[in-house]
């Protein structure tokens, strides 16, 4: 109706409107909405049959957050582009691929630029590269980390043409024969890999391009993963690995809303992979698999209050969950000890911590020209049999607290103060013949060989003190006693006495069924046998055990493992730690014996192995009475208080200096802080006035208008400015650079261990996240207005190689809209203080050539150690 009350005919040409064409489908999500948030308003699998599927559309305004949380945000949808059919088309879809071509052209010149400068052996390249060589000669040995880093060193070394006979002392220069800048090339390319992946990962986590480009330029100009990634270390794998981790995941959690499809179950398992390779370099590959943890249980745990979803597909989301990411990286672990075993088939330095039986099983040991038997009177080395056991050893120091006798403790390489003698207690006829103290020949005595329940002295060879306990506490395990070298050949007591009790043979199974105690002599099937007969020690008088367990002595003790008497209760189960067998073995009145020894299984030696690293990774506490001067405190390391000299600092020598690039770590920190505070305040404003941009509608139960007094508040929240989709990536984003810093760091506050500032260097990665996100959410991602752009001068009518053109293009950029131009000059800001920074610090990675004074304004710090 018009104004008058008049109807007025309105006849719509036809010919006069554009005819549009409407799609077949429709999307099944609004621009407001992810697409996992999307799926999940889709009506489930559990609807009638022949019934559509309901879509919802909701607008901006209208959107109400469901009442199940999800797990959102991300990169947006892609729409798949249709195949090329001219040059141009294939350029324009393959653009988005330029930048990271670029940036990895970059991290090459960085990574490999005068890698080969210092010809000496630079820090740790003394204990890597000397891994390497045990590879090569196939030497078993040990370290307290997993192999597969160090098995990649050596693989390099072998691509390299590496013979593995140098020893790589540190500081030592390198023969011509070692190619050791081929070792370095080799390593430094998963250094070059972290780069793309940075910028692969910010696309992934739906950052913009501007945020992406820093990502990748904070990770192409730290001078500390720089200079971390040029030597033969461990670091660039362990970074590469971590890296590809958050990678994997990001690519993953945008394949939700397709369940179960090839990419979806590709990305998944990939990240099963790559968790599996990063904790095989090193074991704080637990921090970034406790992240992917958290995110999986959070996805389970939304998707188990998701009601669309039957008690099949959760079974299916769980299976798979459990299949990718807990049995997948468990198989890739075990798999690369493994290989780690058949490589290394040869006896070598870390023998002792493995079992008597895998050693007898390594080529080149001598365990095959020692008697089988044990008698009375042989001379032995004594194996503990718990997971991660070392060898019974003694040495001349005492203890400085209870007895002050000789110290009795478990030692994991092999010494001649692990061996002892078999000897008789005090009470019998001495059988054994002495040359230091004398005695008779032993050739007139017949050969006892040891049985069940005997009564025996441990001797100790080099000291010739008498293994010995008493009502004295254990100076560290107070609820034992003390176990100590007491007396010698002549001199001694009952508490020198041990009875030898036989638990089983590994081989044999029960010995003792074939004992006859009236027998003066011992039916050969019930004899001792070495490396397999498993052994306990009861102290005749205490009735407690010798045992060693995992506690380490402190720095007086040489931190070797603690020996003490365990009490026991009776009938209770022997304690894995007291239980012993005989490992080396030599009596001149016993034949050697030659046997074939089956191999010990493989589930047994993985597990063994591994205790012993993380026991003698717990042994790595810093010694109050020592000053290291390399090592630093977690708490130095955020906005780097302190930095590391990597080798000898003489005015000839090439020097590097690990440290960061000053406004990548402070920056990281300080967005840290930063997003905490935004998240508060965002969690807190959208409680208080809801989510969305907000509106002024009237209330929904009100009448003409006029809404009561709650439907009116209702409808007046303004919102906290944040549509869903902004509010879920925020959230995605911060959750995974913000949980993944406090997962990395956070241990290290609490461990014991020795620390270093090129412990921080994973955890610095999930800051500079946190650095481009910030910028991202304040900066990058504020959507800008298109009226002004609308008098940009064209672009057509301006060329660089015209100084006339310079206005214009001045003219172009100031008629760009304001948001834009501020990000324009945030961007080139922060490009500028990073590329800055990196530049005046170039020569700590690159290496510092003659008198380090030469080299001017390096210390901005007063901790950093570069001058003095």
């Amino acid at each position: 109706m018009n104004p008058g009350g008049r109807a007025v005919a309105v006849d719509f040409v036809e010919d006069e409107f554009e005819e549009i064409g409407y799609p077949e489908t429709l999307p099944t999500y609004s621009p407001h909405m992810d697409e996992s948030a999307a799926a999940r308003r889709r009506l489930g699998k559990g609807k009638p049959e022949g019934a559509e599927e309901k879509v919802w559309y909701d607008d901006e305004d209208d959107y109400k957050a469901p009442s199940v949380r999800s797990i959102s945000g991300g990169r947006p949808a892609q729409l798949a582009l249709p195949p090329p059919t001219t040059l141009r088309e294939f350029i324009f879809q393959n653009m988005p691929s330029i930048p990271p071509l670029v940036y990895t052209l970059l991290a090459c010149y960085t990574r490999f630029h005068r890698i080969g400068l210092s010809a000496t052996v630079v820090w740790d390249e003394a204990h890597f590269g000397k891994f390497a060589s045990h590879y090569l000669k196939r030497e078993f040995y040990f370290d307290v980390h997993p192999p597969l880093g160090k098995m990649l060193v050596g693989l390099a070394g072998l691509l390299s043409g590496y013979n593995g006979g140098f020893d790589f002392k540190s500081g030592a220069d390198y023969p011509p024969e070692v190619p050791y800048v081929a070792m370095r090339v080799m390593l430094a390319t998963f250094g070059v890999g972290m780069v793309p992946l940075g910028w692969f990962t910010a696309i992934e986590l739906g950052m913009s391009q501007w945020a992406a480009h820093l990502v990748a330029l904070m990770v192409l100009f730290d001078v500390g993963w720089l200079c971390i990634s040029r030597f033969i270390l461990l670091d660039s794998m362990l970074l590469f690995f971590t890296f590809l981790t958050v990678f994997c995941l990001s690519k993953f959690h945008n394949q939700q809303s397709h369940p179960f499809d090839f990419d979806w179950w590709t990305w998944l398992a990939m990240t099963g992979i790559s968790i599996g390779l990063v904790t095989s370099v090193k074991m704080v590959g637990l921090f970034v698999t406790a992240l992917v943890g958290i995110y999986t249980l959070q996805d389970l745990w939304d998707k188990f209050g998701d009601l669309h979803l039957t008690p099949r597909e959760q079974a299916k989301h769980w299976g798979a969950r459990v299949l990718c990411l807990i049995i997948i990286p468990i198989l890739v672990f075990m798999a690369t000890f493994k290989i780690h075993f058949m490589i290394l088939n040869h006896s070598g330095p870390g023998d002792a911590q493995m079992s008597s039986l895998f050693q007898a099983n390594l080529y080149g040991n001598d365990f095959h020209n020692n008697p089988l038997e044990i008698a009375i009177g042989s001379k032995v080395t004594i194996k503990n049999m718990a997971f991660g056991g070392g060898l019974l050893h003694s040495h001349v120091q005492t203890y400085p607290t209870g007895s002050n006798q000789q110290q009795v403790t478990c030692y994991h390489y092999k010494d001649e103060n692990n061996e002892f003698w078999f000897w008789p207690g005090w009470d019998q006829k001495d059988t054994v013949w002495d040359p230091k103290y004398g005695s008779h020949d032993p050739n007139d005595e017949e050969v006892r060989f040891l049985k069940h329940l005997d009564v025996v002295r441990l001797v100790h060879v080099p000291t010739t003190r008498n293994i010995h306990s008493h009502t004295i506490p254990a100076p560290v395990t107070k609820a034992n006693w003390e176990v100590s070298g007491y007396g010698n050949a002549t001199i001694g007591d009952v508490q020198d006495h041990w009875v030898v009790e036989v638990l089983g043979d590994v081989v044999r199974g029960d010995v003792n069924r074939y004992l006859e105690p009236k027998s003066a002599t011992v039916d050969p099937r019930a004899r001792i046998h070495a490396l397999t007969t498993r052994l306990r020690f009861r102290h005749q008088v205490l009735g407690c055990y010798l045992s060693a367990g995992r506690t380490s002595l402190p720095q007086w003790g040489f931190k070797q493992i603690e020996v003490s008497c365990a009490k026991e209760e009776a009938g209770s189960k022997p304690a894995e730690g007291t239980i012993w067998n005989v490992e080396s073995h030599w009596n001149t009145k016993l034949p050697p014996a030659a046997r074939s020894l089956s191999r010990s299984p493989f589930l047994t030696d993985f597990i063994h192995l591994n205790i012993a690293m993380m026991t003698s990774n717990n042994a790595l506490v810093p010694d109050p009475d020592k000053e290291d001067l390399l090592a630093s405190k977690p708490w130095e390391w955020p906005f780097l208080s302190v930095g590391l000299r990597m080798c000898g600092w003489g005015d000839s020598q090439i020097k590097y200096y690990l440290m960061g690039n000053p406004i990548i770590w402070w920056g990281g920190s300080i967005s840290l802080i930063i997003a905490a505070f935004v998240s508060v305040g965002l969690v807190v404003r959208r409680q208080r006035y809801g989510g969305g941009r907000g509106t002024r509608k009237p209330a929904p139960n009100s009448l003409n208008g006029d809404s009561g007094r709650n439907g009116a508040a209702l409808a007046s929240r303004p919102g906290d400015g944040l549509t869903q989709r902004e509010w879920a990536q925020f959230w995605h984003v911060t959750r995974i650079a913000g949980g993944g810093w406090i997962l990395h760091y956070l241990p290290f506050l609490i461990m014991g261990r020795v620390t270093y500032i090129h412990h921080y260097l994973p955890t610095l990665y999930f800051a500079v996240l946190m650095f481009a996100h910030l910028l991202d959410y304040f900066v990058f991602q504020v959507p800008s207005t298109a009226s002004a752009s609308l008098q940009a001068v064209p672009t057509s009518s301006i060329s660089l190689s015209d100084l006339s053109s310079i206005p214009k293009i001045i003219r172009t950029f100031r008629s760009l809209p304001r948001i834009t131009r501020i990000k324009v000059y945030v961007f080139s800001i922060t490009v500028s203080a990073i590329f800055g920074t990196f530049w005046w610090f170039r020569a700590v990675a690159w290496g510092i050539e003659g008198p380090v004074r030469d080299t001017w304004g390096l210390a901005w710090r007063e901790n950093w150690n570069i001058y003095h």
